[in-house]
């Protein structure tokens, strides 16, 4: 596999978008293991099976749907929807029909966007027995009377939820979650992007040793999130574990302090980061400080309960410091949902940027240590212990300076390096060699 550059991140995560795009994928099923298949290819993975009747907090695992065909065809046997065509074509978890009705009956399950006539929509049907088909509604006006021959050979049977986990080891155990969900068919923004993004970014984190150990979560939205958070009850302080328990992930489970979900990540749109329940935890100040001292345009939202899996990272039993990064959010384009939302609605460049701004986000919050003056009474003096002459050839010397005596001031025990950070103006980065400079010439420590 070619080396992973700034220059080549956005073509190689827009390819792996363009591969994984026709794969039919939905809470269950062979579309999520042939989806987690391919990630593997790029990550090691250890894959979960929870059979159907689990019960996962206050729900339980549905049966399991795959789907082989599908189709309309008209009186001359031509399909015309054709779920071979394109996965959206079919309602999601559709329950196996084989039958000739005439259009007038065929209408009620149907599907279409009036205000985007050649566009087809994305619909599902996962907790209710339903069967239905999905078009574009000049596809709809062009279809004479008559009958038509509808068939979906799907299979609604006990089977699995499948979703997977990757660790990149950290230094301590304390863990980042990265969540991404892997639950819907041909979307390339809504779904690829967010999981294009997280297999680079742990790529990424794995050719340092990050502080945290960082853990990635691929799982079917609401259902894998919810069954996730009910088998990793010690991780995230939650009720008792469902059976297959707590510490199911690959290497030594630590507890989450904090996490980000990723979705939407690969349109042209500025950065949107929605801030966690909370609203003031550690990643939230992290994300709003890397967003305004990089400069880029972005949108910082605060919590609500609906949207994607942060919901249930951040329920009120488990109230996680978990937040969402995602460019233009759900529902906020008009492709959202639609066949519209293709490989070419989605950027390399804006994935790129999406991956960047993770990296720059985690390096913080890897780095945000709280330190305590050892030598609180007074201004240490620098200069004997060679501190300025070892920053004299830097060309921020004066900069670098006054962030030692920064660090000194506020290293209290009480205060990381951010909120040094955002009081000084100075820049994280900055800041953080001083800390280190005065961590080992003994002035402070953590």
């Amino acid at each position: 596999m070619a080396p992973v550059t700034a220059a080549t991140a956005g073509e190689q995560m827009h390819a792996l978008v363009e591969r994984l795009y026709p794969l039919c994928r939905s809470i269950t099923g062979d579309g999520v293991r042939a989806t987690l298949d391919i990630v593997g290819e790029y990550l090691p993975l250890r894959v979960h099976e929870v059979p159907t009747g689990t019960q996962v907090l206050d729900w339980t695992v549905p049966q399991e749907w795959n789907i082989r065909d599908a189709y309309i065809a008209d009186a001359t046997g031509r399909r015309v929807v054709d779920f071979a065509a394109s996965s959206l074509h079919v309602l999601g978890y559709s329950v196996p029909v084989a039958a000739t009705m005439p259009l007038a009956e065929l209408r009620g399950h149907l599907h279409t966007l009036p205000d985007h006539p050649s566009w087809v929509p994305y619909r599902t049907s996962y907790y209710r027995p339903e069967w239905g088909f999905c078009l574009a509604q000049e596809t709809l006006d062009a279809l004479p009377d008559g009958d038509y021959e509808v068939r979906i050979d799907s299979t609604l049977t006990d089977g699995h939820l499948t979703y997977a986990e990757h660790l990149v080891p950290g230094q301590i155990a304390d863990e980042v979650l990265v969540s991404c969900h892997v639950c819907h068919p041909s979307l390339a923004n809504d779904n690829l992007a967010g999981i294009a993004v997280a297999v680079f970014l742990a790529r990424a984190l794995a050719e340092r040793t990050p502080y945290y150990t960082y853990r990635f979560l691929f799982a079917p939205g609401t259902i894998g999130a919810i069954t996730w958070l009910a088998r990793n009850a010690e991780r995230v302080g939650g009720p008792a574990a469902a059976p297959g328990g707590p510490g199911e992930g690959p290497g030594p489970g630590g507890r989450v302090r904090h996490g980000l979900v990723l979705a939407c990540a690969g349109d042209r749109g500025r950065l949107t980061y929605k801030q966690s329940r909370r609203g003031d935890a550690e990643i939230d100040r992290v994300m709003r400080y890397v967003l305004t001292a990089s400069e880029r345009p972005h949108r910082i939202n605060e919590f609500t309960p609906y949207g994607y899996d942060e919901r249930q990272f951040c329920s009120p039993g488990f109230d996680l410091g978990v937040g969402s990064l995602s460019r233009t959010p759900y529902a906020g384009y008009p492709e959202y949902h639609t066949s519209a939302d293709n490989p070419d609605f989605v950027s390399p460049a804006a994935m790129a940027d999406t991956l960047a701004v993770c990296r720059e986000a985690f390096a913080v919050l890897d780095g945000n240590r709280r330190y305590t003056n050892l030598s609180p009474y007074g201004e240490p003096q620098l200069g004997r212990r060679g501190l300025y002459d070892a920053l004299g050839g830097r060309s921020d010397t004066k900069e670098a300076q006054l962030a030692m005596l920064w660090v000194l001031s506020l290293s209290d025990g009480e205060h990381g390096l951010l909120d040094i950070a955002d009081r000084s103006g100075l820049p994280f980065d900055t800041v953080a060699v001083a800390a280190g400079a005065l961590h080992g010439a003994g002035l402070i420590k953590a």
